[in-house]
């Protein structure tokens, strides 16, 4: 499936009823994996592409042109639509501008920019600092203005609760949903009744941010739904599901000599080649 045709399936899915679960993506085959698995969306987050591609934490280390080969490979092996961390846009109005042509021609469904100062931080970390909701929606100006597909998702992020308190988010993220994105999310709220308001005070669709050992209290899919959320993503589960699995085969090797006593708790070799499309 072509990427415009992705992004059309991705409007429909919008405008369909239910919740949209989705996983953030560290690697392709990570991704290759969560699509055979029956996902319908997944994310190509910041923290997991950087700890992947170049073993950092994500605090601004990864360019725009290294995300962009990261997308245009997902692009060649998905056939599902995937929405990639553009973080602040990497600089100013002319960077935004670029990273959002560079998006959309490497192959994402759409983009996720943030209200945060260049360079960023996690969402969860402390120490995050905002630009003024002005200059955030100069920058959602320009990435509108600068899509060739009207069908590219433009997602708005604020991390202002932990800057300027839960209030001033509110009053961002309304004006980015004024604006005209297609999505709003207020990353790292501090308690389930933050969590609960939100989409309450938010008239646009939202998405909910499941980070285990975040800012956010967890919920399931079912429970965000309730709440009035439209999108569901755990953004590094894969990633510590892949480190804790890592850690577990280096310690048995070392300790047994072997790894053959966690067969059972792996891909076989025929998992393995069906995953990449290997039929002998």
């Amino acid at each position: 499936m072509t990427s415009q045709l992705k992004r059309i399936q991705f409007k429909q899915m919008l405008q369909e009823p239910g919740i949209i679960p989705s996983l953030g993506v560290h690697d392709i085959f990570s991704a290759m994996i969560m699509e055979q698995a029956g996902l319908e969306l997944l994310f190509l987050g910041g923290f997991g592409a950087s700890a992947s591609y170049l073993g950092l934490p994500d605090m601004g280390y990864l360019t725009m042109p290294e995300i962009c080969g990261i997308i245009r490979r997902l692009d060649d092996r998905l056939e599902i639509p995937f929405i990639a961390d553009g973080d602040t846009g990497f600089g100013d109005l002319n960077q935004v501008r670029r990273t959002v042509q560079q998006f959309e021609k490497s192959g994402a469904t759409g983009i996720l920019l943030e209200d945060q100062v260049f360079p960023k931080r996690c969402g969860h970390f402390q120490g995050k600092q905002v630009i003024p909701a002005d200059q955030m929606l100069d920058k959602l100006k320009v990435a509108l203005d600068s899509r060739q597909d009207p069908n590219f998702i433009i997602m708005a992020r604020t991390d202002a609760i932990a800057v300027e308190g839960f209030d001033f988010a509110i009053e961002r993220i309304c004006k980015y949903g004024e604006l005209g994105v297609d999505l709003c999310f207020v990353e790292a709220q501090e308690s389930t009744e933050q969590l609960k308001k939100v989409p309450k005070l938010v008239p646009y669709p939202l998405m909910a941010n499941m980070l285990i050992g975040g800012k956010t209290p967890l919920f399931n899919a079912n429970e965000l739904e309730q709440m009035g959320y439209k999108i569901m993503v755990s953004p590094v589960s894969s990633l510590m599901m892949t480190g804790f699995a890592i850690q577990k085969l280096a310690t048995t090797l070392l300790k047994e000599g072997s790894v053959t006593s966690l067969k059972e708790e792996m891909f076989d070799f025929d998992e393995l080649k069906k995953t990449l499309g290997v039929d002998v």
